[in-house]
């Protein structure tokens, strides 16, 4: 057991669905795995350990924002033994062709976060997710008929940006904003495993355009079940 994660020694998998929210951990968990298992209710974010075409998978809340990711993935990475972890949730898009609800898979996490520069200083590090289930996503998503989006994305600090720092970042290139991946990507290398980030564009902060919460909570079915395709084969 850890800290935040009261699980027993095998209780979860080598490959790990990251939702932040945990609800959405329990609705995968009921909806796509099967006999799922609660393994951990500490401080309400569940995680559940079930089987996905035969296979063992586990699917993990993470909450918001960096440091609250950060605490789960190293707990998972470092004493779980997990070997892969792939970030399932919602995205601000900011380029124009992207729309409400698409697919979206990071090639790259941009970031403001002071984690990185805590780490590295005045260096500038690039957090990247692995390669090889990158490809296998993009692969699935043709199999699966899913207009999936890759491109580099923006982890923030800031979910409420005042000074709509989403322009400068459109401007080089970012498709959406988020605020996990970066931490994530970088922990993923620390420990040399391996990370993934697959998202469902929730809203547009160019246009306004936005789902519901319902929607974000229960909905965005494509981004899990590229997600598990992908945990399972790579």
């Amino acid at each position: 057991m850890s800290t935040h994660i009261n699980a027993p020694e095998g209780a979860i998998a080598e490959g790990v669905l990251l939702p932040g929210d945990p609800l959405r951990a329990k609705y995968i968990a009921e909806n796509f795995l099967e006999n799922p298992v609660c393994y951990n209710e500490v401080r309400g974010m569940y995680g559940f350990t079930g089987t996905y075409k035969g296979k063992k998978v586990s699917v993990q809340g993470s909450g918001m924002g960096m440091p609250s990711l950060s605490i789960y993935v190293n707990e998972l990475y470092q004493f779980y033994n997990v070997k892969k972890i792939i970030r399932v949730g919602t995205i601000g898009a900011i380029q124009d062709d992207i729309k409400v609800r698409d697919t979206i898979i990071a090639n790259a996490a941009f970031s403001d976060s002071s984690l990185i520069n805590q780490r590295f200083g005045n260096f500038h590090y690039a957090p990247v997710p692995d390669f090889g289930m990158l490809y296998t996503a993009f692969n699935k998503s043709k199999e699966l008929g899913i207009d999936a989006k890759v491109g580099p994305v923006v982890s923030s600090d800031l979910f409420y940006d005042k000074n709509e720092t989403w322009r400068m970042w459109k401007e080089w290139g970012a498709i959406g904003i988020e605020m996990e991946s970066a931490e994530l990507f970088t922990l993923a290398s620390q420990y040399k495993r391996k990370a993934l980030s697959i998202f469902t564009a929730s809203n547009h902060i160019v246009t306004g355009e936005e789902s519901t919460a319902e929607e974000r909570q229960l909905t965005f079915n494509n981004m899990i079940k590229l997600a598990l395709e992908t945990i399972i084969e790579d």
